[in-house]
């Protein structure tokens, strides 16, 4: 039987989760200003020091305007956290790739993030793993590979 809106566990998951997000977002900003970066920058490099990305997939997931992620590159490439470089599968399209000094601020950031990891070091790994499940699921990424 599908949930009301108005349902008060309803009303509180949703509260509770806008509490998580502010929470969050607010440890990430402090965090990227101790580096001073800003959120945005954070975010980018980020993602970089997972693997090397098309400026064009930086904005798709950042849901952004590709000229916006120009800007962020711009600005990290001038702090010698990120480089340019062609891809290797297709010459025309240049990746963004985070330095060794990229990698490492990156790094240094993730670790900085008490909040995201605090809260679920209290949780067992069971738990852990029924959270994310059920976040796949609202999010529509039922898929394990999602």
């Amino acid at each position: 039987m599908p949930t009301s809106h108005s349902d008060p566990v309803t009303l509180e998951v949703v509260e509770l989760i806008g509490t998580v997000v502010a929470r969050y977002h607010q440890e990430y900003e402090e965090a990227a200003a101790a580096h001073s970066l800003t959120g945005a920058q954070a975010r980018v490099l980020g993602l970089l020091a997972l693997e090397p990305t098309p400026m064009r997939k930086i904005a798709e997931k950042l849901k952004c305007e590709p000229s916006n992620v120009t800007g962020i590159i711009d600005r990290l490439e001038s702090r010698g956290l990120v480089e340019r470089r062609p891809d290797p599968a297709d010459r025309r399209v240049k990746l963004a790739a985070p330095t060794d000094e990229g990698r490492d601020t990156a790094r240094r950031l993730r670790d900085s993030l008490r909040f995201a990891r605090e809260p679920l070091g209290e949780l067992t790994g069971v738990e852990r793993t029924l959270l994310r499940d059920l976040l796949r699921r609202m999010l529509g990424q039922d898929d394990p590979t999602a």
